[in-house]
Parts: C-alpha cells; sequence; structure tokens
C-alpha cells in the first residue's frame, strides 16, 4: 500500500473508534466504501473487493468494540446477564452468515444491500426515534433466535449488530444508556463469529490478494486498528457529555453521502 492508502485507513480508523465509543456501533460500515477506493487502487479483483471491504471492516469490530467494551465497562453501563443471554444466537447466526451466505451473494448484490442498509441507518440517525416500550425481555428460546437472526443479519452487512439490537432492547423496556452500552458488549461475539466464518467460507479463493486471511486484508486491518483502540475510550467518555442526538444526526446525513457511493458501486458492478 501508498503512504496515502495508509493515511486514508488510519483516519477512518480514528473516526471508526470514536463512533464505535461515541454511538455504540462498530464502525464498520464508515469503513467499507474508503475500503473500497483503496482496494481499487490497489488492484484487487472486481469479484471480491466489496466482499473484502465488508469483512475487513467487520475484522477491526474485534478491537474497536473491545476498547470501547472496557470503556463502557469501567461505568458499569453494560448488562453482562443480557449480553450473555443473547451472545450463543449471535455466534451461530454470525457463523452461518459470514461462511454460508456471504460469500454466495454476488458483488451487485452485496453493494445493493450494503447501501440500503446504509440507507436505512442514516434515517434512524436522523429522526432519532425510539420504539415504545412494548413488554420485557423474552425467554432463553426468544433472545437465542433473535440472537441468531441478528448474527445472520449483521454478518451479511458487515456491522456490529446495533442497528438491530438497540431497538429491540429498548422496546424490550431496557434502558437507553445501557441498551447502547450493552450493543458495544454484543459487538464482539458478533465480529469474531462473523470474521471466523467470512475466513472459512472463502479460503482458497484464487482471486484473493496477498496478505489476506480469506476476505479478511490483514494490512488494512492492521492500519485501522492501530488507531481506532485509542479513539473509542475517547469516544465512550464524550458520550457521557455531549448532545448525542445532535451527532447522530450529523452522521446521519454523512451516511447519505456514503449510501450514494455504494449504490454507484452495485450500479456499475450490475452493468447499468
Amino acid at each position: 500500500m501508498s503512504l496515502s492508502d495508509i493515511a486514508l485507513l488510519m483516519l477512518c480508523g480514528s473516526i471508526s473508534g470514536f463512533l464505535a465509543g461515541l454511538l455504540g456501533i462498530g464502525g464498520g460500515m464508515i469503513l467499507v466504501p474508503f475500503m473500497i477506493l483503496v482496494f481499487n487502487h490497489l488492484g484487487f479483483s472486481q469479484d471480491v473487493i466489496v466482499h473484502m471491504a465488508i469483512a475487513t471492516g467487520m475484522a477491526t469490530i474485534l478491537f474497536t468494540t473491545s476498547s470501547a467494551i472496557w470503556a463502557h465497562h469501567k461505568h458499569s453501563s453494560i448488562d453482562w446477564k443480557l449480553v450473555a443471554a443473547l451472545s450463543p444466537g449471535m455466534v451461530v447466526g454470525g457463523l452461518i452468515g459470514g461462511s454460508e451466505l456471504f460469500e454466495a451473494l454476488k458483488t451487485s448484490w452485496l453493494s445493493l444491500c450494503f447501501a440500503v442498509f446504509i440507507v436505512y441507518t442514516s434515517i434512524q440517525m436522523l429522526i432519532n426515534k425510539k420504539p415504545a416500550p412494548g413488554r420485557d425481555l423474552p425467554g432463553p428460546a426468544g433472545l437465542f433466535s433473535f440472537g441468531a437472526f441478528a448474527g445472520v443479519l449483521a454478518s451479511l452487512v458487515g456491522a456490529g449488530g446495533a442497528f438491530i439490537t438497540v431497538p429491540f432492547m429498548l422496546w424490550c423496556n431496557v434502558k437507553p444508556h445501557v441498551a447502547m452500552a450493552s450493543s458495544s458488549g454484543l459487538g464482539f461475539p458478533i465480529a469474531a463469529a462473523a470474521t471466523l466464518g467470512y475466513m472459512y467460507g472463502s479460503w482458497g479463493n484464487p482471486n484473493l490478494p496477498a496478505g489476506s486471511m480469506g476476505f479478511v486484508y490483514l494490512p488494512a486491518v492492521a492500519c485501522i486498528v492501530v488507531v481506532s483502540i485509542f479513539t473509542a475510550p475517547f469516544g465512550a467518555r464524550l458520550a457521557r457529555k455531549l448532545d448525542v442526538a445532535q451527532l447522530k444526526r450529523v452522521f446521519g446525513i454523512m451516511l447519505f453521502f456514503l449510501a450514494a457511493f455504494m449504490f454507484n458501486e452495485s450500479r456499475k458492478a450490475f452493468g447499468f
């Protein structure tokens, strides 16, 4: 990679780590478009670029969420019993989605799915609407089923799962700050399972470049992680001081531009 590629990835890593701590998201979604630019510059095969960008972004969540988890844990914000109850299903779903479904999706459809996901997330950020509390948390079978569904969905779009776990927890009367912090705790098992699935499902793919383990491009992971682990705790500290609702709206607007980029990538992949 050139110095400009490394600098771009490190800049994105610092931002994604900050957002992981501040908003409880893994940060992978903002990394994907920029990694596509870098991977195009490096001449990677068009058949695997989007897959590699999503998988590599998910791999970085292992480190950004670890840092954010520790920051939230020090303030006793995470409901570890709830994390433990949801994690088994998420691991199963992440493994299935990452290994079986992810590689089966063509680049065109994967780009389109990711673009739609970004639009959905941006709308959620802009309106900042919290679902009305509807009920208590379900039993073990219900939590496992929801966790498996969330794990599959998160693995397909390379996200830590907060986009679906936070609304679910709020609907089940979990306090907002606990739901946001606990989503960081849930990001780790999803990221670990999905990353293993990405590696297993794509192992031996002849289109993969040197330096990759399956769809995960290790040099990019290193560039991102080296800075994101330091910015995640900073974001977690600011989450208790800043107007997070206003920051979400700004972030939501930025996501629309990233979605436009991904829709264009999908258009090119479809040949339009």
